[in-house]
């Protein structure tokens, strides 16, 4: 027996390390017209999701929030509360919480604006210890790439034209959130049949199956990762808030729903929270050893959650892969802006649940 299988794995080894070479010349532009086929529908998919954004974004996003969500609305459907009654107080909360959280977020940041120029030179005091260095590359950036020395003039009817781009930016945001309640609101409460609609569209009894398969784990996967990762941020930012009451911050809450917000947004969240924290300690601390104290204690709580915490209580289902989820990071913040940063591991779960799915997962064993 182990004679006839170590002559099989020599024969595939072989196989292996001296494969035929193609039967014709054909076998080679077959296959580059199938690669060349996926490669322009994938460039064209990019191009409609990049310029379709202002109606796929809210949809899409309310899409995968409804999926989230669809286990309560499950749960409060066999206890016999009606699917739309629960869809709109879910609606309801998340609206109120979203109006609550930006109300205290509205005061500090109105604050911190109007101090901006006490702000900016208390800073530049602090970060004196740059101003050679920079000298040094402002230097060797003229010598490089010589400036011409005009300056530019700021017209009045530029500073008076400000308003025009503000409502361009308005006008569409606002219909785009409107978009996205409906959408959610309708989504929650027909789920059901949504599902329903989707399966009746494969003839073959296996495909509505594996349809039935990929909606329950994608629903399974997400609620699941949205509540623990939720959970984990809550205490990141309580923990936060306490930190920075005791180091003397003067808006402890405030920092700490924004780094339980910020900590949605794998590297990027974090990266951006230890800035902020940067920036406050220096106008707060004398020093800048003082100021390098709150962002180097954050980084640390961070590591800690992300590489040993976080992975522990998700375990290995949900564990992904750190470069899979940074370049899915890159990709969709490229794409879609900040939203496409939020949105990131969600459209990630969702993608590797269905290639898990649609794509055979035989390891083919390779020789050592």
């Amino acid at each position: 027996m182990d004679a006839a299988r170590a002559r099989r794995e020599a024969r595939y080894a072989l196989e292996i390390h001296d494969p035929e070479p193609l039967a014709s010349i054909e076998d080679v532009w077959t296959t580059a017209s199938q690669m060349a086929t996926v490669g322009i529908f994938l460039l064209l998919l990019v191009a409609c999701l990049y310029f379709c954004r202002p109606i796929l974004l809210p949809i899409l996003t309310a899409l995968l929030i409804g999926t989230t969500f669809a286990p309560v609305i499950k749960a409060a459907n066999a206890r016999g509360v009606s699917p739309w009654l629960s869809a709109i107080v879910l609606v309801l909360l998340g609206l109120t919480a979203a109006g609550i959280s930006i109300t205290m977020l509205a005061a500090p940041v109105s604050e911190w604006i109007g101090r901006a120029p006490e702000i900016g030179a208390s800073i530049k005091e602090k970060l004196y210890v740059f101003d050679r260095p920079l000298a040094a590359m402002h230097e060797l950036q003229q010598v490089l790439m010589p400036s011409s020395g005009n300056a530019v003039a700021v017209e009045s009817s530029q500073i008076s034209g400000v308003v025009t781009p503000v409502l361009a930016f308005v006008t569409p945001a606002v219909a785009q959130v409107v978009l996205f309640v409906a959408c959610l609101v309708f989504f929650l409460a027909a789920q059901v049949d949504a599902r329903r609609y989707m399966v009746s569209l494969f003839a073959s009894r296996e495909g509505k199956l594996r349809t039935i398969r990929i909606a329950n784990d994608i629903e399974h996967n997400l609620a699941s990762y949205v509540a623990v990762v939720s959970a984990i941020n809550f205490c990141l930012g309580v923990i936060v808030a306490l930190g920075t009451w005791i180091f003397g911050f003067s808006t402890p809450v405030l920092l700490g729903i924004l780094a339980a917000l910020l900590n949605y947004i794998p590297y990027i969240g974090p990266a951006c929270m230890a800035v902020a924290l940067f920036g406050i300690g220096l106008v707060t601390f004398p020093t800048l050893g003082y100021a390098l104290l709150p962002p180097a204690a954050f980084v640390t709580l961070t590591t800690l959650e992300g590489h040993f915490i976080t992975p522990t209580i998700l375990g290995r289902r949900l564990t992904l892969n750190p470069l899979a989820v940074f370049l899915a990071l890159a990709f969709w913040t490229w794409l879609w802006g900040p939203m496409g940063a939020f949105l990131a591991m969600p459209l990630l779960i969702v993608g590797l649940v269905i290639t898990s799915h649609v794509l055979p997962s035989d390891d083919v064993k390779l020789p050592g």
